[in-house]
């Protein structure tokens, strides 16, 4: 490879790939393009180079691409959140459709299925109803900030820039959340900072402050504010919750995280709550479900919706069947299903997850759902219940072998799989082929403004 790390070097934007960058060529080398737009010409610098493609960034833009917009936020271009802004929403579904039949067709080797379109977000922004927000010692510091020579460089809370572990840009607001949200952090962050009570360093891990975990409830439009701290002590949390519950009226509940480990989660050993129970409520569809703090709930609520109706759809139940609930969490999709099947039975590894199911499950009259506290491999394996659908929601990371493996054992009728994930989907769907085909897939765009889509595949027993 002729290409050197830190050349400068004139690039054409060809398509986009699995990762939100652009793929353009050099002398026959791939070059991967951060922040760019298929259509643009750009001048961009190689941040890294490897055997058969390099990395690099965009210095200036030459000719911008017809698709390319003004992204209305000023951390757009250095914050990893939500990089695709600079893309008209149009084609950012355009480009996600096209991202995952290529792998698809690439990793899972299967062209004859059924793509229908993206169902697009009614929000593109303002959609989140989770937002993380990271302390450190060390704040990245923006070009205007550099320009400064701004030397309050020791605090932050804000979103981490990609690449960088250890330093996080201190932001006044995030677009992909309500208004109310951006108020609260910028009261909190103004609290933390005159208290004197250090941040968490994320290389030197000393330091109490650690995340701030918004959670805005969208149908009932309450708020819950997680302080996760590296240790336990009250007055300050006291001090900030009450700040924050007089000025907010809309905050429903606020607690403490504590987190004491190195690792880098906002999910605390134990939780205290200082103010409410400790749980938002929020609806999907008829249903409404309480959402603790370390719960998993999908973070667009109106688009979950549309998510539940697609599996609800393609699993076509008459009423009668049983179905499993793989990586079920706190039971949105075995309730949104349960006035259609006979009998759900859902199993999670989190205890916290399965008690929320359980709640939930009373909280809406629902009495044909039994919800099981495990390992999905464990379970398949033991359970001697046959079922009839199977539904699989499993984290970004796909399913283990070994449960793809036990499927194959016990080959339900149909099979739903929902995927954050195009190219975990991909490599799974691939490895069911021996006993199931692939019929059609759903894109369900929760995340827009950004690369990442949803997806709904139905698979039926060959």
């Amino acid at each position: 490879m002729d290409i050197r790390r830190g050349e400068i070097i004139e690039l054409s934007v060809e398509k986009v790939v699995y990762g939100g960058r652009g793929l353009a060529h050099l002398n026959n080398v791939a070059i991967f393009v951060a922040n760019s737009v298929p259509g643009d010409r750009v001048i961009a610098k190689v941040v890294k180079t490897k055997k058969n493609f390099a990395e690099a960034r965009i210095v200036e833009v030459i000719e911008a691409s017809p698709h390319r917009i003004v992204a209305p936020c000023p951390y757009s271009d250095f914050c990893g959140g939500c990089a695709w802004q600079c893309i008209e929403y149009e084609k950012q579904l355009e480009y996600k459709h096209g991202l995952i039949v290529d792998l698809l067709n690439h990793i899972g080797k299967i062209t004859d299925f059924t793509m229908h379109p993206p169902l697009a977000s009614p929000q593109i922004f303002e959609y989140r109803n989770k937002m993380e927000f990271s302390f450190s010692d060390k704040k990245w510091l923006l070009p205007k900030e550099r320009a400064e020579k701004d030397d309050n460089n020791s605090f932050a809370l804000g979103l981490h820039v990609p690449g960088v572990f250890d330093k996080v840009i201190d932001i006044e607001g995030c677009l992909l959340q309500k208004e109310e949200g951006n108020a609260i952090l910028r009261e909190a962050k103004r609290y933390i900072r005159e208290s004197g009570i250090p941040v968490y360093g994320l290389k030197t891990h000393q330091g109490f402050w650690r995340y701030l975990m918004l959670r805005h409830s969208y149908f009932f439009d309450k708020w819950m504010v997680n302080i996760i701290t590296s240790e336990k002590r009250d007055a300050p949390i006291y001090l900030l919750a009450s700040i924050l519950k007089e000025r907010f009226n809309e905050i429903a509940t606020i607690v403490n995280n504590i987190n004491t480990r190195r690792g880098g989660t906002a999910v605390g050993e134990w939780e205290n709550v200082f103010t409410g129970e400790g749980n938002i409520k929020d609806k999907i569809g008829p249903f409404t479900f309480e959402i603790s703090a370390n719960s998993f709930f999908q973070t667009n609520t109106s688009m979950a919706e549309k998510l539940y109706e697609s599996v609800r759809n393609f699993a076509s139940l008459t009423g009668k069947e049983i179905i499993f609930d793989l990586y079920s969490g706190i039971g949105t999709m075995s309730i949104f299903l349960a006035s259609r099947a006979g009998r759900i039975i859902g199993v999670d590894i989190s205890n916290a997850a399965i008690a929320d199911a359980k709640r939930n499950c009373q909280l809406n009259g629902i009495n044909n759902c039994e919800f099981i506290c495990g390992d999905v491999k464990m379970f398949l394996s033991q359970f001697t219940v046959q079922p009839d659908v199977l539904i699989a929601d499993p984290p970004r990371v796909g399913m283990q072998r070994g449960v793809i493996d036990r499927i194959l054992r016990l080959l339900p009728k149909k099979m739903i799989y929902i995927s954050c994930n195009p190219s975990t989907l991909a490599r799974d769907v691939a490895l069911l082929k021996e006993g199931y085909t692939l019929e059609e897939v759903q894109p369900i765009d929760l995340f827009p403004n950004t690369y990442h889509i949803e997806s709904v595949a139905r698979l039926e027993r060959i």
